[in-house]
C-alpha cells in the first residue's frame, strides 16, 4: 500500500468533510443518540476493520465515538484509512437512522 501525498490526502478529505488529518492520521468523532448505539457503531468498524485486517484507533466516551485511522506499514495515509472511513460513514449513518 502506498502512502497518500500530502496533496492526495487533502484531495481525498474533499470527499469526507467530516474527517480531518491529524498529525499523519485521519480522524472523526460521531455522535449518537446514546452510549448503546454507540457500542453497536463500534461492534460494527470492528467486523468490518476485522474483514480489512485495517483496524482504527477508538475512543469511546458514552455517545461520541472517535476514530483515528492510518496505514503503520505505509508509514502514514493510505488508500485503505478511506477505504475504512467510508465504511464507518455508512455504518454511522445506518445506526443514526434507526435510532
Amino acid at each position: 500500500m502506498v502512502k497518500y501525498s500530502e496533496a492526495e490526502v487533502k484531495d481525498r478529505l474533499t470527499h469526507h468533510p467530516e474527517w480531518t488529518e491529524v498529525g499523519g492520521e485521519i480522524q472523526r468523532t460521531y455522535e449518537f443518540a446514546d452510549f448503546r448505539a454507540s457500542m453497536r457503531f463500534v461492534n460494527e468498524v470492528a467486523e468490518q476493520a476485522e474483514r480489512a485486517q485495517h483496524h482504527p484507533d477508538i475512543l469511546i466516551r458514552y455517545a461520541r465515538v472517535t476514530l483515528t485511522v492510518s496505514t503503520h506499514d505505509a508509514g502514514g495515509i493510505t488508500a485503505k484509512d478511506f477505504d475504512l472511513a467510508t465504511a464507518a460513514d455508512q455504518a454511522a449513518e445506518a445506526i443514526s437512522a434507526s435510532a
